[in-house]
């Protein structure tokens, strides 16, 4: 069984990473050996028969038919020994056949309802809290087992993947503090794993933690800590050469500038650094910069083609509203509902706007553009309890924040209408 776990070591199911063709060549040696040692029992060969499905044929490059496999082959386990491991392995290898492109909760409600059992049967079992947590991690499903994912977050082991993912929860749920909690230990055992075949990079979960810090502290105001995480990532060398570092590279640089509303930092990023990355690998990151220098569908406000501007921000937000959150990132670069509540207080249209803003917050809680978007439009609609409700939501999110003129603006809003 050492080399069936060597074999599950090469490839990572929920992750946005690919095996390489030596990794899968690697695999499949490692699972030929673990079947010429002869496993004992019927379950340790239907652990390497599952594995051995993955790694068939490693010359072909189709992943989701692998998936697709490893997940057949752990169902057939399953159904033959349901007891706490197999169960373990099998919610993962369900949770890993989710439709791509698509918000589905059919895969999460049953993995969730398997790894339940095994947390019934053994409350400290590791496997089921964490694939729990991811499980959990999507639309609806937010709210589920929170006492869960917060025993979870001081029991994890001192590794990155671990560490962090109860913050992709709190990310949802908007509670900040909790998301710099995690991620601030995150990106510290990140530095102590080297990556590469020879340790020769940094992991590429140190810039995965610094970007949902940086993200975090933008919401809460707290615009000093969130430069202080970006420049220490900007600091840091020898950073593994993936497309999430790529990401994150960019990403980081985006989110600062469109959270503080800095159109004229926004204006001068530039694409395609450090000139170090390929980024020819990935056009994905190199757009993100590009749309935080443009705001595309804000040209067609600008050139005062009304209609069509608030008719393309809609689409987005449709668009948005309908597409799974990647794993790489805490949220959209901008919530296209939020851009439209922007828009439409641009063009004077107070009641749409503040609809915009209320959809924007269901789907990313405790914002603070959101909240501060939503206080104005409710204060300049003449709804007093709503625009207070707002505010005081702001100033609790951002308690100790530096954006002085926003959060002057809530207090003072507040203490006139005690």
């Amino acid at each position: 069984m050492a080399h069936w776990g060597v074999a599950m070591t090469l490839f990572q199911p929920l992750w946005p990473t690919r095996p390489r063709p030596e990794a899968l060549q690697r695999g499949w040696e490692e699972v030929q050996k673990a079947k010429a040692l002869q496993a004992p029992t019927e379950r340790e060969r239907l652990f390497v028969a599952a594995t051995e499905a993955f790694f068939r044929e490693p010359a072909s490059l189709d992943y989701w038919l692998r998936i697709r496999r490893w997940e057949e082959a752990m169902e057939k386990a399953y159904a033959s020994f349901p007891n706490l491991e197999v169960a373990a392995f099998y919610a993962l290898a369900h949770l890993a056949t989710t439709p791509s492109g698509t918000i589905s909760r059919a895969h999460s409600d049953r993995a969730a309802e398997i790894l339940l059992r095994v947390y019934e049967r053994n409350p400290d079992h590791p496997g089921a809290m964490h694939y729990l947590v991811h499980a959990n991690d999507v639309p609806g499903r937010e709210r589920e087992s929170l006492e869960i994912t917060r025993k979870y977050e001081p029991v994890a082991p001192r590794n990155p993947p671990a560490l962090h993912m109860p913050t992709h929860i709190y990310t949802r749920l908007g509670d900040w503090n909790g998301v710099i909690r995690g991620n601030l230990r995150s990106a510290e055992a990140a530095l102590e794993y080297p990556a590469g075949d020879h340790g020769e990079f940094v992991w590429d979960h140190f810039p995965h933690a610094i970007e949902y810090l940086v993200y975090a502290y933008l919401q809460k105001g707290a615009d000093d800590s969130a430069a202080a995480q970006l420049k220490r990532l900007r600091a840091t060398g020898r950073l593994e050469p993936t497309f999430i570092t790529a990401f994150h590279l960019t990403s980081t640089q985006a989110r600062y500038a469109l959270e503080r509303r800095a159109w004229n930092e926004a204006v001068l990023l530039v694409p395609r650094e450090p000139a170090t990355l390929d980024w020819d690998r990935f056009t994905w990151p190199e757009a993100v910069a590009r749309f935080a220098r443009g705001l595309g569908a804000w040209l067609a406000h600008v050139e005062r083609q009304k209609e069509s501007s608030v008719a393309l921000m809609r689409e987005a937000g449709e668009l948005e509203a309908t597409t799974p959150k990647h794993a790489v990132t805490p949220g959209p670069t901008l919530p296209a509902h939020e851009l439209l509540g922007d828009l439409l207080m641009e063009q004077k249209q107070p009641a749409e706007a503040l609809v915009a803003y209320k959809r924007s917050l269901e789907f990313y809680p405790r914002r603070f553009n959101g909240l501060l978007g939503a206080a104005r439009v409710a204060r300049a609609l003449g709804y007093e309890a709503g625009a207070r409700t707002f505010y005081q939501e702001l100033l609790a999110v951002a308690d100790g924040g530096m954006r002085q003129p926003a959060l002057k603006e809530a207090q003072t809003y507040v203490a006139q209408r005690r």
